[in-house]
């Protein structure tokens, strides 16, 4: 209490100050409508400047969330496009048949939303984790992108993590054609710009461009076909006596991975199993 007095003792001529300051004003401002109207107009201005930085702060802090929820709703729109696109597929490939029952492939590819808690461009054989696992249906083999084009394929799971096989590595190899073509051939990153890749095996005849859209193939169950992948640079080299190596200028910004999406094929495992039947056929004739 002692230290209570001797602070308003101390302080008094200010506590004073302030009481003529406010007395003088409301006596001022209470008799002339003029100036109540500018002290009104002022603390308006004032009051909505402080709501508009508090909601700029607030929609910092949110941004995190409109973030994930934004690449929620891609994912969702990705998957429609890409299901979509098969079903044209199928109407195309049954036009001159008997029939036109559309096989129902709603639901054929299913985007889960990761984000990229770790990533290397600079290292011989490059890998990337992220913060989904098998809890959230993340499998081995299945598909990498982001907004822009492919970015690996999915090689271990834990439950909460995955870690992907950069297309910046040299053991991975992504079946690819030229947009508007079925000419396909083997894409791969040679070890040094992050930027491009080589898409090799391309037959020789194959007609092409500089700028021309390079796209996945389809022809396996962890893309589907149609992705966009990159697009041709305008030099390219003779790789063997029949084929082309194109240099490709790749889609995807590996230096500023953030969000990216895992291609989830609901058919695999029936692709996977026709498949390992096929082998065994094949290898061994008494199972026929």
């Amino acid at each position: 209490m002692k230290d209570l007095l001797d602070f308003i003792r101390n302080y008094s001529k200010w506590f004073v100050l302030v009481i003529y300051l406010v007395a003088g004003g409301w006596l001022l401002f209470r008799s002339d409508p003029y100036r109540q109207h500018l002290w009104l107009t002022s603390a308006s201005a004032v009051a909505a400047g402080m709501y508009d930085a508090g909601n700029n702060v607030s929609s910092y802090f949110a941004l995190r969330e409109t973030n994930a929820d934004l690449n929620r709703r891609n994912a969702t729109l990705e998957a429609e496009v890409v299901n979509l696109r098969e079903q044209v597929r199928e109407l195309r490939l049954q036009t001159f048949a008997d029939t036109m029952q559309v096989a129902d492939s709603v639901g054929h590819f299913e985007f889960v939303v990761a984000n990229v808690i770790n990533n290397s461009i600079h290292h011989p054989f490059n890998y990337l984790t992220i913060d989904r696992g098998a809890l959230d249906g993340v499998q081995p083999e299945m598909g990498v992108i982001d907004h822009s084009g492919v970015v690996g394929t999915v090689s271990t799971v834990s439950p909460h993590y995955a870690r992907v096989i950069s297309l910046l590595n040299p053991n991975f190899k992504l079946s690819c054609k030229i947009q508007g073509s079925e000419h396909f051939g083997s894409l791969v990153w040679d070890g040094e710009d992050p930027s491009v890749a080589l898409l090799e095996e391309l037959p020789r005849h194959t007609v092409f461009t500089a700028g021309d859209t390079v796209v996945t193939s389809g022809y396996s169950a962890i893309f589907p076909a149609g992705l966009p992948v990159g697009e041709i640079l305008e030099d390219h080299k003779d790789h063997k006596e029949n084929f082309f190596t194109l240099r490709v200028k790749l889609f995807a910004d590996f230096t500023r991975l953030s969000n990216v999406q895992v291609v989830r094929n609901n058919m695999h495992a029936e692709v996977d199993s026709l498949e390992l039947r096929s082998t065994a056929s094949t290898s061994d004739p008494a199972a026929l």
